[in-house]
């Protein structure tokens, strides 16, 4: 075990000094801003009174100061010591990939106080100056040994940062006409609206004229110039909308304030209908922030229990948004408990028939493995641990459920659990759908409409 132990009062003599060095990085900026607060735009925005290096992120001389703090409470006087006071000079902001040396240097001791004040300087390893300044410091008599503490690991990520690259890459196609289904309620109108703003879709307004524009007026937004379709009802709206993409007027679906099942039933009607030739499957994209790469759960709100032919329909899609969206070559895990074919669990044999069909080319855009347990999919360690051997395991870009309720469950625990933004698309149909929900951001909103931009866009 790895110990601190501190100088006691007695010990320390005029004269004696300690140092740490570091080096900036823009995780320190972050960490730092999430600790303190301190979301000055001037930390992230590539400016501040040192100037610019390049345009990149700077962060401050703030992060220099706690590193004197650092100084004095682990080395010098080291444990068990209280700060008096302390009174610094920041000549400039430390800016990132600058290595920096702090140090601290006894300049007198007050035995009547039990006091000691130290000389605290910061320079750059080219001997720049950045603080100076002094410390008053409570020295502890007794010496004082502890162990170090195990600092948790923080993985960081931008909050809906992969959704907001998504949407970028969007705003480089036209916008998709988009008949909204029902938009009747403050929530699924903004959804629409500001997918609209965002030049992603070019919104139709499918329904009860009255109650869209009730809702734009409770949303205080404008829809001057945005056609609407009369509806009277949800179950019309959700056929005309069917409709208009019969039609060739729209090239997607959004839902609105309607059940996904009566919009769905809209879209599955033999004759009247979206059908193609591809089972309809939904897909959740998420970004999961201790994940390095978008990850998609499939299908978790529509088949409940797929036969075999769903399952490989379910696959497909699935591999047709990933490599619409740039993912060069997808790899798809078949999940289930365990990663071994065995008769007790029916979802292990739906895996290898899946694994089979698609050596023989009857699935294809991607890379295809199972049956693969949750961790093995996910974790490369995991999967090195249990002698797993596979271009897949460990480094999923899609999780493949094996049912409904599982694959619902995997999406809700690492929303809930991970962090995760969501959003997803229905695939199979003519059009991709958009099936928000309340719960969504305004970012899992854009994202969906940016996924069904792309794959309508990018997928024949």
């Amino acid at each position: 075990m790895d110990y601190i132990e501190n100088r006691s009062f007695d010990e320390i003599a005029p004269g004696e000094s300690a140092e740490i060095t570091r080096e900036l990085t823009t995780r320190d900026i972050e960490l730092f801003a999430l600790a303190s607060g301190d979301v000055n735009p001037t930390h992230f925005a590539g400016e501040a009174s040192g100037g610019a290096v390049g345009g990149d992120v700077i962060g401050h001389a703030m992060w220099a100061g706690a590193l004197i703090s650092a100084v004095l409470g682990t080395r010098l006087p080291g444990p068990g010591m209280t700060y008096v006071e302390q009174d610094l000079h920041f000549a400039r902001p430390v800016r990132v990939g600058e290595t920096v040396v702090a140090r601290v240097s006894v300049a007198a001791k007050d035995a009547a106080t039990v006091r000691v004040t130290l000389d605290c300087r910061c320079e750059t390893a080219e001997g720049e100056t950045v603080v100076t300044g002094t410390a008053v410091v409570h020295a502890a008599r007794e010496r004082i040994r502890r162990p170090r503490a195990v600092l948790p690991e923080i993985a960081l990520s931008p909050a809906a940062s992969r959704f907001r690259a998504l949407v970028e890459q969007a705003r480089a196609l036209d916008p998709l006409v988009t008949a909204v289904v029902h938009p009747c309620d403050a929530l699924s109108l903004e959804g629409a609206l500001d997918a609209h703003a965002a030049a992603l879709i070019t919104p139709l307004l499918v329904g009860p004229r009255e109650k869209i524009e009730a809702a734009a007026q409770e949303a205080g937004r404008s829809i001057d110039g945005i056609e609407i379709i009369d509806a009277p009802h949800s179950h019309a709206a959700a056929e005309a909308a069917v409709g208009l993409v019969r039609e060739g007027r729209a090239g997607a679906l959004m839902k609105g304030k309607l059940h996904t099942d009566e919009l769905l039933e809209a879209v599955l009607d033999k004759d009247r209908g979206l059908r193609t030739e591809r089972r309809l499957s939904h897909v959740f994209a998420l970004d999961v922030p201790t994940y390095p790469r978008m990850l998609m759960v499939t299908d978790a709100a529509i088949n409940i229990d797929p036969e075999l032919e769903t399952l490989a329909d379910i696959v497909q899609n699935a591999l047709d948004l990933a490599r619409a969206i740039g993912v060069e070559c997808p790899r798809a895990a078949l999940l289930s408990a365990v990663e071994t074919v065995t008769g007790r669990l029916p979802s292990t044999l739906k895996a290898a028939a899946i694994c089979k069909m698609h050596d023989r080319g009857q699935i294809t855009g991607g890379l295809v493995d199972g049956p693969l347990a949750f961790d093995n999919a996910v974790s490369e360690a995991a999967a090195a641990a249990k002698g797993i051997e596979s271009q897949v395991a460990g480094r999923a870009d899609i999780l493949v459920a094996p049912d409904l309720e599982s694959g619902n469950m995997i999406a809700k625990q690492l929303i809930h659990l991970a962090g995760a933004d969501s959003a997803g698309i229905a695939l199979g149909a003519r059009v991709p759908i958009m099936l928000t929900s309340r719960s969504d951001t305004a970012e899992a909103r854009l994202a969906s409409a940016a996924l069904a931009q792309i794959h309508a866009h990018r997928t024949p």
